[in-house]
């Protein structure tokens, strides 16, 4: 079994379609803006018209300044931070999330069928004898062919369905408001396709062998059980294939 123990996760959340991670909001506007007159800003702090003096003017002017500096630096350190999760949250080769953050969202869908009854599955794919396409097309046409892989899958699932590397020609796809029975349907049918479409690389088709397996998430069990069980799912194809 290839599986590897995974960590239990630090818990669920929220992330987007594909991009599976939180987008930056505009920071809110402050009460006193560069746009507003300072006599208008006086009104805005409670200053009374006859204490509003030149000096008390330039301290409201440098005073709306630094507001204005402080919320950029707000709204740019919002976005390095986006960009650092999304980065940390992706596979360095295939643009689809790492497996520790395929784990994390598995425990969140787990959690969804406990709490709301919401069906989802996980289908797990392990391409066979992967390391002869690396030693016949060098990496660079293994990578290739992990890339037209994945292209593959992204291209016939939903945007809610996730997709993972657990290794480094493993991967899963957890696919939301799916139980056993569509998720084997669904899984034939990607499989249909992933054949029917091999990688091309150099102008020469690579097709690749692979297995595949499905299993439905099941309420008060952990990622590892439920990725243990895809596991069995995808060798019980493999034997009987």
């Amino acid at each position: 079994m290839k599986i590897e123990r995974s960590r239990p996760s630090s818990g669920p959340r929220t992330v987007s379609a594909v991009g599976y991670t939180r987008r930056a909001e505009p920071v809110a506007a402050a009460p006193v803006l560069e746009s507003v007159q300072p006599v208008a800003a006086a009104e805005v702090l409670g200053i009374p018209e006859a204490e509003f003096t030149p000096r008390v003017r330039d301290a409201i002017m440098m005073l709306m300044s630094e507001v204005d500096n402080l919320r950029r630096e707000l709204q740019q350190t919002r976005l390095r931070l986006d960009e650092v999760e999304k980065t940390a949250d992706q596979d360095d080769l295939l643009p689809v999330l790492n497996r520790r953050a395929f784990v994390r969202e598995l425990t969140r869908y787990i959690a969804f069928a406990a709490r709301y009854g919401t069906p989802a599955s996980l289908v797990y794919f392990d391409l066979d004898g992967f390391k002869a396409v690396n030693d016949t097309h060098h990496h660079a046409g293994g990578d290739a062919v992990l890339a037209h892989f994945v292209s593959v899958l992204k291209e016939n699932v939903r945007d809610s369905d996730v997709i993972g590397r657990l290794g480094g020609d493993e991967f899963g796809v957890i696919l939301t408001h799916a139980n056993q029975e569509q998720a084997s349907r669904k899984v034939a049918s990607l499989a249909d396709l992933l054949r029917a479409s091999p990688a091309e690389w150099h102008g020469q088709k690579i097709p690749v062998s692979f297995s595949y397996g499905a299993f439905e998430l099941k309420p008060g069990e952990n990622a590892d059980v439920a990725m243990a069980r895809a596991d069995e799912a995808m060798y019980a194809q493999k034997r009987a294939r």
